[in-house]
């Protein structure tokens, strides 16, 4: 199933936030509230929706988006609609996020992404084959000043 439709599905009974700041605000919340880095969706976002009663929840950005992550050296890409089922520590089910592993490799779509030992200090981002890769959470945090609209 399409991501615009599944969006559609489980629209009627979420809470549905447009502006970037206000969407960057309740993703950061829905994050913090299932464990998991706040700066792992660290784009332009114009519409979130998040569905409780079905665990499922959306984010719309006006184009794909490329976003780097310097600490680790990864190139991450989201699409114009992301999607995932979540639960405590984990994102499921993810639609609309692809990774650069290597130079010579196509883009890899990652399929969950979860927390299996908090204090490990790893995420683990799984692809719908089964194989995955643990990075370092610390790489995904948001960093602080820029939560509070402070830059240096």
């Amino acid at each position: 199933m399409m991501t615009s439709q599944l969006i559609e599905n489980h629209r009627d009974a979420a809470e549905i936030y447009h502006g970037e700041a206000l969407c960057k605000q309740k993703i950061c919340e829905l994050l913090e509230e299932l464990c998991l880095p706040k700066g792992l969706f660290p784009t332009e976002i114009v519409e979130f929706g998040c569905n409780r009663s079905s665990g499922f929840a959306w984010a719309k950005h006006k184009k794909q988006v490329q976003h780097k992550f310097k600490s680790i050296n990864k190139n991450v890409s989201y699409d114009i609609e992301v999607a995932a089922y979540f639960e405590k520590r984990r994102l499921r089910n993810v639609t609309g996020v692809k990774s650069k592993e290597l130079l010579l490799w196509p883009w890899i779509t990652i399929s969950s992404i979860f927390i299996e030992d908090p204090s490990s200090g790893k995420i683990t981002f799984q692809v719908s084959n089964g194989m995955s890769r643990m990075l370092p959470t610390s790489a995904f945090e948001l960093e602080e000043n820029k939560v509070l609209g402070q830059e240096n």
